[in-house]
């Protein structure tokens, strides 16, 4: 196995050294275009430092974008920084596409917005100038109503609100089967609040791989508070966990047994756990969940120094206890900043997911190496005759492409 990573390194660096090349210039053109007086006040001065020895290849790049192209950056990027909502959708239209140019346009649009939002921080005295929320739970938890309750009652408040609801995809059409927008009527009317729905396409973890780069448009976009709700709960699920500051779990009363049906990975992970649909008929029910759930993560190992986990109960449909669920938000929040545990809780991040990128590209890689597609299909057809175990066919097509990358 050692030596297939060598090989697959070695090849995707020989393979892909243009391509790197290209991306080098792509993260460079915003440092390049902050010497234009339209920029300068938007591109902190030490972020071209670390640039200066690639200012011809970023020259060159510049020259590579077509005045169109240009022209529609600079479009995009100036509406999201005045928070038009159209441009918002517009930018995160972009940063999903499969495109291999808009996807390179998209990167240069990052850049920017990564530079204005380094500049407000650094304006902050270098806190985040946004809250970033991930709520996760069962079918039929409520979680697009407490959202709606939620957020509304933000908006009251004065704040921005931006929802990104990810919702499951369909098998047929690839698109998004819940419809989150249309279930927060209320919600989505209000200007100070903006919803974007994104199918999953297949993602494992219930997040596509794009939500972390809408999350920073979103806040490029002036939102300071952004909830991201993730399909279902489970041991895949939580990848929300890694992309927000806190991650809160959603669970409905009079779900059965609910500490026997409880995934340790996803409420290990949960700073504040919501018992939702406390009213009525189900007051009781919620109490007594809300006690076993407080028991329950007396057991496990705390994750923050500065912060230990709670239950609340609260209902959407009556508004009560959604006043105390956030102020539990912002109570765990300012002890996260004052412990410095919020910033370097992002840095692990943003490690994170550069590394979940990368297993991304590499498998792709992987896929549509000439040596492994010439083998793939008679090795299928092996497996699926049983001639051959999958453990099998899959250390044949590792050989196969390490092999061939050593020989070139």
């Amino acid at each position: 196995m050692r030596q297939f990573s060598l090989a697959l390194l070695r090849h995707i660096s020989s393979s892909t050294a243009p391509a790197l090349t290209e991306t080098c210039r792509l993260h460079s053109w915003h440092c390049f275009t902050a010497s234009r007086p339209q920029y300068r006040s938007i591109v902190p001065p030490h972020s071209c430092q670390h640039t200066r020895t690639e200012s011809t290849a970023a020259s060159q790049h510049i020259q590579d974008l077509s005045g169109p192209e240009q022209r529609l950056l600079n479009k995009l990027y100036d509406g999201l920084i005045g928070g038009q909502r159209a441009s918002l959708a517009e930018c995160i239209t972009l940063v999903e596409t499969q495109h291999p140019r808009k996807k390179e346009l998209a990167q240069v649009l990052l850049q920017r917005v990564l530079a204005y939002r380094r500049e407000q921080e650094s304006r902050n005295g270098g806190k985040p100038v946004a809250f970033r929320v991930g709520l996760s739970g069962p079918p039929g938890a409520g979680k697009s109503s407490f959202i709606e309750v939620v957020g509304k009652m933000l908006t009251g408040r004065g704040h921005k609100v931006a929802v990104l609801a990810v919702d499951p995809s369909s098998c047929t059409t690839g698109g998004s089967l819940m419809g989150d927008k249309t279930r927060m009527t209320e919600l989505s009317r209000d200007m100070n609040a903006f919803i974007r729905p994104s199918p999953t396409s297949g993602t494992l973890g219930g997040v596509t791989r794009t939500t972390n780069e809408a999350i920073v448009l979103c806040e490029g976009a002036g939102y300071d508070i952004v909830l991201v709700e993730t399909v279902g709960v489970g041991q895949s699920e939580f990848a929300v966990a890694d992309m927000v500051d806190m991650f809160v779990l959603l669970i409905p009363p009079a779900g059965g047994d609910e500490l026997q049906g409880i995934k340790r990975g996803i409420i290990e992970r949960a700073e504040l756990v919501v018992v939702t649909k406390s009213d009525g008929d189900l007051v009781v029910p919620a109490r007594r969940i809300q006690a076993e759930y407080t028991s329950a993560l007396k057991l496990l190992r705390r994750q923050s120094k500065s912060w230990n986990p709670k239950v609340v109960r609260a209902s959407s449909q009556t508004f009560e206890g959604i006043p105390e669920v956030w102020a539990k938000m912002e109570a765990y929040r300012e002890a996260a900043l004052a412990s410095g545990e919020l910033q370097g809780r992002r840095t692990a991040q943003q490690k994170v997911w550069m590394w979940s990128l990368i297993q991304e590209s590499v498998l792709c890689h992987f896929q549509n190496h000439p040596g492994v597609r010439e083998a793939l299909p008679h090795l299928e057809e092996r497996v699926t005759k049983g001639a051959i175990s999958p453990g099998l066919a899959a250390d044949l097509l590792l050989r196969a492409f390490s092999s061939s990358s050593s020989s070139q």
